[in-house]
């Protein structure tokens, strides 16, 4: 049997990156690091303190693993640095396992774009979590573990219930290049209906965010109030605390541009319908929140996975390498601010004359 996204590369040979490519690799991480460095805020702490056996029924799953080990700040200090560490750890994999110098260079075009500085600021952000995760579950599926996979994609909806719109899509785009697509189905099913049960449910049991806000009270951090909010409110009541129209024009533009630079990339097709999918999902979390810059970086994110899953063995020809080009330079311009009244790092010794006035 075929799969439903039939792939039909030009094969590259396989090589070793260039120096010059590695050495720029080991440049953007650099340059990544310093633009947005810094330790895990109070609110990513906060929500790494929820837990299922404290009555939670969302993005539960960091929190009862650290359970046991307390509530201290360093705790999740540590447990934020690891999974960033994975998540580098799995971008270095992915760009030295690369059989093609267009699947190294995307890697470090998304390190040097904002997104780069980005994934350094928020660390301890439950996304970073998803996104082990998902590099995880396309491992196991590479190496035939269909079942391990779909495990772990089940896992992450009880990380975060984003990830039906961020990493769960993705991962039925890898699938449906691989199996068939009812195996596809069937293997997607677990993480989608055990999402979509938690999204039923109600966030947290009658008295659990009391009593977190009691635990947390003796805790070595000052944790945040407005976090545990979240699991108080509905969903209705959210949406009266932003403009879900104001979000959604900030996502837009970006939207538009990774899902039309893939097209004319890929060729507008039936095939094609699934990797844009999966590259505009995020954009529907307007829906969910308010933070839109955030919502920008998955976008983007999103498109680079789908991007370097597409292009597997292909080396892009001079068109498709400069409109791609052209493509990174305008999201170069998107801007993303960061939390807690953080900014980026300019890559300069001294505040420019002009800022400083």
């Amino acid at each position: 049997m075929t799969t439903l996204l039939e792939r039909a590369p030009v094969s590259a040979p396989g090589k070793t990156p260039r120096r010059s490519v590695t050495a720029l690799f080991g440049i953007a991480v650099l340059v990544a690091g310093y633009t947005g460095f810094r330790l895990p805020g109070e609110w990513a702490a906060t929500l790494q303190a929820v837990s299922l056996t404290d009555g939670f029924h969302r993005r539960f799953l960091v929190g009862t693993l650290l359970k046991p080990f307390g509530h201290d700040y360093l705790v999740f200090a540590v447990a934020s640095f690891v999974v960033l560490g994975a998540v580098l750890a799995a971008a270095a994999l992915a760009f030295f396992h690369s059989r093609t110098e267009s699947r190294r260079l995307l890697i470090v075009a998304w390190l040097l774009l904002p997104t780069g500085g980005y994934l350094f600021h928020e660390v301890g952000y439950f996304d970073q979590v998803l996104y082990v995760l998902l590099f995880g579950a396309l491992w196991a599926l590479h190496r035939d573990r269909p079942v391990l996979a779909s495990a772990l994609m089940a896992l992450s909806v009880t990380v975060h219930e984003i990830a039906l719109l961020t990493v769960l899509p993705i991962f039925g785009f890898a699938l449906l290049r691989k199996v068939p697509f009812r195996r596809a189905c069937a293997l997607l099913a677990p993480a989608s209906v055990l999402g979509l049960g938690i999204l039923a449910l109600p966030p947290a049991a009658p008295g659990a965010v009391e009593e977190l806000r009691r635990s947390l009270s003796t805790a070595d951090f000052p944790y945040r109030v407005d976090a545990l909010d979240l699991f108080e409110r509905t969903q209705a009541e959210s949406w009266r605390l932003y403009s879900i129209t104001g979000v959604l024009l900030y996502l837009l533009p970006i939207a538009l541009v990774v899902v039309g630079g893939f097209l004319f990339l890929h060729r507008p097709t039936l095939a094609a319908v699934v990797p844009a999918a999966a590259i505009g999902a995020p954009a529907l979390l307007a829906f969910g929140g308010w933070d839109d810059a955030r919502w920008g970086f998955l976008l983007i994110t999103g498109f680079v996975v789908v991007l370097w899953l597409w292009l597997d063995q292909r080396e892009l020809n001079l068109a498709q390498a400069g409109v791609l080009t052209a493509l990174l330079l305008v999201l170069t311009h998107i801007p993303m601010p960061y939390f807690d009244g953080y900014a980026p790092r300019g890559l300069t010794l001294v505040t420019p004359v002009e800022d400083a006035r």
